[in-house]
């Protein structure tokens, strides 16, 4: 039974309403705008919508020209270099065929560009990673724009390439929108394993054949990598917000009940359409940005809260609900997190991968869980169909051919993977944010023991993670310290992620050091056992005061009090000239990045480049930096 909506949940809603009253109004005045306007490619002239189908069969040009069955466009990521991507390879056809089933008409608008930090780890192209984000989002617009469409279908899965999706979409927030996963590949190497293997070598006492064997055994098939980062929490936070279908995120690729699920999704949103000739009243119709509200976003932070889900979504949530005009903020990650119980435990924050948490009951499981205790809006609007409390705490299955959903268990099959609210792992979620006189900050908690949870320790302080790794291997930094790696904010060369720092910082700390790590860049979805204050804000290169570190300055970065302070008198501090940002690189295509550098948002607005904080124009937002 839906348990009454716990009151912090509440408050902090509310709160998120009332400060997004203008900005939410705004955007939705624009929606319904456009949805009164009917299938757009009625209003094209005839040069132009015979443009639109003329690469059509017969029956669906007649259809087309005619507005009487609901077109979907098709937006995809797919590309084969990439395992979490090379299952959608096949998806457009099947989806043709499910959306005709459906009584519509499907095409494929567009692709859009994914990359894979997994590749780019401590590489030039890293620092083109974030951008993507924004840059598959004007990718999706561009596919979307042309009037053409009743409804959506994106296709995506890993780190920015979902957020990118559904900000885009979210500019055509009057078309219902279904997301599309593709599947976590099955289980390899345990994650034990690939971590001791990727400590060794950081020491030197293995070498570039073993590990390349570990990483290999990991990451051997198509499919999401099953770790929890990034990837997999997107596709935890889309079924929690009612963007996929039920139960539909973690299901194997190359499976029946995959391509069952997939099918279903096209037939799917054709009945979230309007009718052709219909107004947009009609009871089915269910636009994206009906289902994009704020309640829908605090849905996601809970779930993502709840299994310590990757820091990058204190970014990205902040992005998409920003371009659903709702004003998310990191205060209300923190005070979500406080009544939060950490209900999973998934690489790197236990031993178990996705499947496992899927084996143990999964999202059904989660999400009947949060309801039962008033963590979760139980009456989203869904793709479903139905309210998230009616269709979210199930399942699918295969009954013969046929795609059913049924009850989810009610108890975990595993708790050492995935446990209740009654018994959860934790009190708390797994992020906090952390304040004090360096700025505000993200840590993820949900893998840091106990005694792991303050560090005081004299800064070392490094301007990129190859400094920091050149030092390791010089045998400087056999000893307590806060590492401190700056200038690796969005301004200052996109943000990357620092994930090649993990095993090393992991060795110092298994040598008994007390050892954190604190910058202006990310850690991946992957942050791991040492605490890392990161997405620090303001950053290094936009007046942060990490540019006045110096090593040996003390640092104490408190989890438990939500803290990070450099302990050092406060005039003399403020005394200090400010280091100078090293100059941004360029080849690998740095250099085509430079615009977005320069009108790029705080890590703490979103770190977009869309100007949504300002709740002003892009060429307004612009006006004002250049001013600065």
């Amino acid at each position: 039974m839906t348990a009454d909506l716990h009151p912090v949940v509440r408050a902090v809603t509310e709160r998120i309403r009332e400060r997004s009253d203008q900005s939410r109004a705004a955007y939705l005045a624009r929606v319904r705008q456009a949805s009164r306007q009917g299938p757009a490619r009625g209003e094209l002239a005839c040069a132009n919508l015979a443009h639109g189908f003329a690469s059509a069969g017969d029956v669906d040009k007649q259809a087309l020209r005619r507005t009487r069955k609901p077109n979907i466009a098709i937006v995809s990521a797919y590309n084969d270099m990439l395992s979490a991507h090379k299952p959608l390879e096949d998806f457009p056809s099947a989806l043709r065929k499910a959306v005709t089933d459906g009584g519509g008409i499907a095409q494929f608008a567009g692709g859009v560009p994914a990359m894979c930090d997994g590749i780019t780890q401590g590489r030039a192209g890293m620092e083109l990673s974030l951008f993507s984000r924004d840059v598959i989002a004007m990718a999706t617009a561009v596919a979307l724009s042309h009037d053409m469409f009743d409804g959506a279908l994106l296709l995506g899965v890993c780190d920015k390439i979902v957020p990118g999706l559904v900000i885009g979409a979210l500019s055509f927030g009057h078309l219902p929108t279904i997301l599309v996963p593709a599947g976590p590949m099955t289980s390899g190497l345990p994650n034990s394993e690939k971590s001791r293997i990727r400590q060794l070598h950081a020491e030197g006492k293995v070498g570039r054949e073993e590990l390349l064997e570990a990483e290999s055994a990991s990451y051997h098939g198509p499919g999401t990598c099953t770790f929890y980062g990034t990837a997999n929490s997107n596709q935890l936070l889309m079924e929690a917000m009612g963007l996929h279908l039920p139960g539909t995120s973690f299901v194997n690729p190359g499976t029946d009940l995959r391509a069952a699920l997939t099918h279903e999704a096209g037939r799917r949103v054709v009945g979230l359409t309007a009718p052709s000739g219909e107004d947009t009243a009609h009871p089915g119709y269910t636009p994206l940005a009906d289902v994009v509200d704020e309640r829908a976003v605090v849905n996601g932070v809970l779930a993502l809260l709840a299994t310590g889900g990757s820091t990058n979504h204190t970014m990205h949530l902040v992005a998409m609900a920003a371009a659903a005009g709702i004003d998310l903020r990191w205060e209300d990650f923190a005070e979500l997190s406080a009544v939060t119980p950490l209900l999973a435990r998934i690489y790197p924050n236990g031993q178990a991968d996705i499947n496992h948490f899927h084996a143990a009951g999964g999202m059904g499981f989660l999400i009947g869980q949060l309801l039962d205790a008033g963590l979760l809006h139980p009456d989203t609007r869904t793709v479903s169909g139905h309210a998230l409390s009616d269709a979210y705490r199930t399942e699918p299955a295969l009954d013969g051919v046929s795609l059913v959903w049924r009850d989810a268990p009610a108890e975990s099959l595993d708790k050492t993977v995935l446990r209740g609210v009654s018994d959860p792992f934790s009190p708390e979620g797994g992020l906090r944010m952390l304040t004090g006189n360096l700025g505000n900050a993200v840590v993820k908690t949900s893998a840091v023991r106990d005694e792991h949870r303050v560090v005081q320790a004299p800064a070392r302080v490094f301007d990129d993670q190859s400094g920091f790794l050149a030092a390791f291997e010089a045998g400087e930094l056999d000893r307590d310290l806060v590492a401190v790696v700056r200038f690796q904010g969005p301004r200052a060369n996109g943000m990357p992620e620092l994930h090649k720092l993990t095993p090393t910082l992991g060795v110092l700390q298994d040598r008994g050091h007390t050892v954190a790590l604190v910058t202006d860049g990310r850690m991946s979805g992957a942050s791991g056992k040492v605490p890392a204050g990161i997405h620090l804000t303001p950053e290094a290169a936009d007046g942060g005061t990490l540019a006045r570190l110096r090593d040996g300055d003390p640092i104490r970065l408190d989890t438990t009090s939500g803290t990070l302070e450099v302990l050092v008198d406060a005039h003399e501090f403020a005394a200090r000239e400010a280091d100078a940002a090293p100059p941004p690189g360029a080849g690998t295509g740095r250099e085509l990045f430079a615009p977005m550098r320069g009108t790029v948002g705080a890590a703490d607005r979103g770190a977009t480049v869309f100007g949504f904080e300002e709740r002003s124009s892009p060429q307004a937002q612009c006006t004002a930096r250049r001013t600065q």
